[in-house]
């Protein structure tokens, strides 16, 4: 499975979209851009896309919802041991309120992998990520069998927050 991200004006989003109604493409806003996300076992329909190979999943992306995409550059040997922390991660969060689905995306072309989260609302995520048992703000993950941090990332991580639009919007 992969999954392909493209931005541009809303209007232009909207019509690709509406162009491909038998494909699986969510339209979202966040941060003044405006994205589509197709997830599919086939090629994008995207002239330039960013690319992702999906090596985690849990639930079904679906319309609305508000989406988190983690952004995290890692080096090419840290890759295996990110992979390995975190392709689970949905199933531990099966069971927070508010939690819909969760993709693990290899990036395809660069070095930045997307920790992608969908939650029914923004409050129930900002609890969720505030807490202390939140892995994605815990300093002590990447540590060996020694106490010694491993040093996997080539830049600092960031976060993205996106929804889907409402009638309201």
């Amino acid at each position: 499975m992969n999954i392909y991200m493209t931005t541009g004006t809303m209007g232009f989003m909207e019509k690709i979209k509406d162009q491909h109604a038998d494909e699986s493409i969510l339209l979202m806003n966040g941060g003044g851009n405006t994205l589509l996300l197709h997830e599919t076992n086939g090629k994008s329909i995207f002239q330039t896309p960013r690319k992702f190979e999906v090596v985690g999943s849990y639930g079904n992306l679906t319309e609305p919802g508000f989406f988190a995409m983690d952004n995290v550059a890692v080096t090419d040997e840290g890759k295996p041991i990110f992979e390995h922390q975190y392709k689970h991660l949905g199933e531990k969060l099966q069971n927070m309120p508010g939690f819909v689905a969760y993709r693990l995306l290899r990036p395809i072309g660069s070095d930045t992998y997307t920790l992608l989260t969908q939650w029914t609302e923004r409050r129930l995520y900002d609890i969720w990520y505030n807490s202390p048992g939140n892995q994605l703000s815990d300093k002590t993950v990447f540590k060996d069998a020694g106490g010694a941090t491993q040093h996997i990332f080539t830049s600092a991580p960031y976060t993205t927050h996106y929804k889907t639009p409402t009638e309201e919007v």
